[in-house]
């Protein structure tokens, strides 16, 4: 009897644009949390106040964009939805970083957030998230 290899078209096998999607938007979530570390150890008497709601929103705003990566590779479809709007956010950001000093923040921020959002928008990756895929 030969050995076959599972169909990657397969309904169950998760599309290689929504992998990429959710790695990277992942990636953008471990990037924020960091941040959110720094930011707490950077914090003075001064400031404690802004210091600390800022990491907290940036720890926060990081956990949900792996939790819902997370959630998205478990198909769960609306999880697509948060991390769809984090990308649109992350482009008006890439759309102020650009020009001068900041150039390289705002290719990084865009190339990352079009690459989650053609992953995420993906025929294949819509028609495994649908309840029917």
């Amino acid at each position: 009897m030969p050995v076959t290899s599972p169909d990657v078209d397969a309904p169950s096998a998760r599309p290689l644009p929504l992998l990429v999607a959710t790695l990277v938007a992942a990636a953008q979530g471990a990037v924020l949390v960091v941040y959110a570390v720094l930011e707490a150890f950077s914090v003075t008497g001064g400031r404690a106040a802004m210091g600390v709601t800022t990491s907290l929103f940036f720890a926060f705003a990081g956990a949900v964009l792996v939790a819902c990566g997370v959630a998205v590779l478990r198909r769960s479809s609306w999880a697509r939805s948060p991390l769809v709007l984090a990308q649109l956010i992350a482009l008006g950001l890439a759309w102020s970083f650009r020009g001068g000093s900041t150039t390289w923040v705002s290719v990084a921020l865009g190339a990352a957030a079009l690459v989650v959002l053609v992953g995420l928008l993906h025929p294949r990756s819509i028609a495994w998230l649908s309840p029917a895929g």
